[in-house]
């Protein structure tokens, strides 16, 4: 009996030892019931992040008052603090976390304590990522991308035109420089509008706040890197944006700054580190009495990353040097910028469900840190896109900067699309030139040819202008057929294409060729009052309507086109003021002509006998005349045309 009575309180004894082992386990867990929340910390960075990343970590900024005096501790499931760093600035705490492969989502505090014992906490949020990592689908030769300068396209919520505790107050449509009140709500009110052209994506210049005292309206000298700047909308509008543009089967891009912020960025009034902006000794010995010239500004020689002759000053001068007076160049080699830097954009890319990024200024940052960068949004998101700005008309130093390019110096970039500005100019060029040996045309036959240097062409993007440079319809002087040569011609390259807001209805920069605020004209209709809407077409030119009508049917056939999105391509040697451009894929063949021939030329198509299409009969996408492909075709007119099989 005693051994019976001993057996069972050891029983018992071990079952009360499981279940306060079990209960001790379900303490430690995620809690099912909501904490109690505290925002007591001034600033925490990122505002929130998500479980189930490739990279457990997660570095947060912490910047209150003194935080250097505190010791953080946080008790939650799967959630370590490895490490405490305290900045130069006793204002700043950089804590380390790594979260478990089992951590699971849900809201925990942070609990700061003071040397004096006080205590202060901060309710953070690990989400559930809403979609695995691979469905995020970047942009690529498959789309067309709409650029938008959000302040100049379309005003859909006057009520945000001027916030009063914002430097900049003031809305001046006649000022090409001042804010006109365009905003998120105005490019939503108008989604259709750029679908039914035959848009797939949408890249707006920066949205985030810009509390600048002047020039407020770009976007890219941002003061703070997680908000929306409210003069263009919320942080709801900016995700209702992503999410009716990803129900038509578009792609938001969105536009980024790694190299530069604005001078009004909160930070600047007090930095955390003696080296988070470039030149920063120089700045803070001049900050009182700043204005413009006493700046190290960069000396723009983008060569200095490639030319294995480049001085050490050139080098520095290139990376360390402000963009601008008013932007400060941020310092990537810190490696808690740098970290700043990544986690900010990824997450952008959750939040929003982006489709893609176009970073600004590309080589003017530390080039190993931006190869840092992508990689690690790559990483993240192997389906997704970059596209990256290296504003140079040389191939190699274009084809530099592209993911797997075999680089003398063991350089990769894990950057996916380049911009290339090389092809532009020849576009232009080829157009506005005399026909001669080595004038016109044959200059964008050459430019092609330059596409074996590049690793994967067809991920570069094209374009016939932007917002930095005069509009197309300026730069071909004015040509209407010119222009929508230009036009279908970007359009049927082996490269992802991006036309700028305006281009349909030709809009121009002749009064002031060059200037920005010229360039970026408001969109006519974007304002209630406006005489001229280009929405509905009241008011528009016949001009105007027709390169509306045009562009509409070359996007949209483009839309379904795989021989465009993947095709192999042949282009033939200009003659006699004519070139042509095939692109094949299966039993799909697009044919470009370009014709700058007054009256009527007739082509000899004996010369394409290796396309194969003798016989066949193929449909003109924009005039929907049909022809067989026999020995001549007659081109009545200057202009171009684009033919295809599958009609």
């Amino acid at each position: 009996m005693k051994n019976l009575v001993r057996m069972a309180a050891i029983f018992f004894l071990a079952l009360s030892f499981s279940c306060n082992e079990k209960k001790e386990h379900v303490a430690n867990e995620t809690p099912s019931e909501p904490i109690m929340e505290f925002q007591e910390i001034e600033r925490i960075e990122p505002l929130n992040w998500w479980v189930g990343f490739k990279n457990q970590e997660l570095q947060l900024l912490v910047k209150h008052p003194n935080i250097s005096k505190a010791v953080p501790q946080i008790n939650y499931a799967g959630v370590t603090i490895d490490k405490v760093h305290k900045a130069d600035s006793p204002n700043y705490l950089f804590i380390d976390l790594t979260l478990a492969e089992t951590t699971k989502a849900g809201k925990f505090n942070i609990e700061f304590t003071f040397e004096n014992g006080d205590k202060k906490q901060h309710t953070y949020e690990l989400k559930t990522r809403k979609k695995s990592a691979d469905d995020f689908i970047g942009f690529d030769s498959s789309d067309a991308i709409y650029l938008i300068t959000p302040d100049r396209f379309a005003n859909g919520n006057p009520e945000n035109d001027i916030v009063g505790s914002m430097n900049e107050t003031t809305i001046d449509r006649t000022d090409g420089y001042a804010r006109h009140g365009g905003d998120i709500r105005g490019i939503i009110n108008h989604l259709d509008y750029i679908h039914d052209l035959g848009y797939t994506a949408i890249w707006p210049c920066p949205l985030l706040t810009n509390d600048m005292p002047r020039g407020s309206y770009h976007g890219y000298a941002m003061t703070d890197y997680y908000e929306i700047d409210p003069r263009f909308g919320t942080l709801e509008d900016y995700l209702e944006l992503s999410s009716k543009m990803s129900a038509k089967g578009m792609k938001l891009v969105m536009d980024q700054v790694a190299n530069h912020c604005g001078l009004e960025h909160w930070w600047m009034k007090d930095l955390p580190f003696k080296d988070w902006v470039n030149y920063q000794p120089h700045y803070e010995e001049n900050k009182d009495d700043w204005n413009g010239q006493v700046t190290k500004t960069s000396n723009h020689k983008r060569t200095a990353n490639q030319d294995i002759y480049a001085s050490k000053a050139d080098k520095e001068g290139m990376t360390d040097g402000w963009f601008v007076s008013d932007m400060p160049d941020l310092n990537q080699r810190n490696p808690y910028m740098a970290k700043y830097i990544i986690q900010n954009s990824i997450w952008w890319v959750e939040t929003a469900n982006l489709g893609g990024i176009r970073q600004d200024t590309y080589p003017y940052p530390n080039k190993d840190f931006m190869g840092q960068w992508a990689g690690a949004i790559m990483t993240e998101y192997p389906n997704f896109s970059i596209v990256g700005e290296e504003w140079s008309y040389n191939p190699l130093l274009i084809a530099y900067w592209q993911n797997g390019a075999k680089n003398k110096d063991g350089y990769n970039s894990n950057l996916r699309s380049p911009m290339d500005f090389a092809m532009q100019r020849k576009v232009v060029e080829a157009l506005n030139e005399e026909e001669s040996w080595d004038r016109g045309l044959v200059k964008i036959y050459e430019g092609l040819a330059n596409d074996f240097h590049y690793v994967k062409p067809k991920d570069l993007l094209i374009f016939p202008d932007n917002h930095d440079m005069s509009r197309i319809f300026t730069q071909l002087n004015g040509d209407v057929i010119n222009t929508k040569m230009a036009l279908s011609y970007i359009l049927t390259l082996p490269r992802i294409p991006q036309v700028y807001y305006g281009t349909e209805i030709l809009m121009d920069d002749f009064d002031k060729p060059g200037d920005h605020g010229l360039i970026r004209t408001d969109f006519p209709g974007g304002w209630e009052g406006d005489s001229i809407n280009a929405f509905t077409g009241e008011g528009l030119t016949a001009a105007q309507k027709g390169m509306q009508t045009f562009l509409s049917k070359v996007l949209n056939y483009r839309k379904n086109s795989k021989a465009i999105h993947e095709g192999s391509t042949t282009h033939f040697a200009p003659q006699n003021g004519i070139y042509a451009l095939f692109r094949t894929n299966g039993d799909e063949t697009v044919v470009h002509i370009i014709n700058k021939n007054e009256g009527v030329t007739n082509l000899d198509l004996s010369r394409f006998d290796e396309i194969g299409l003798n016989g066949k009969t193929l449909k003109n996408i924009v005039s929907e005349d049909t022809m067989v492909w026999g020995d001549t075709l007659e081109l009545k007119e200057k202009g171009s045309m684009i033919l295809t099989t599958k009609f």
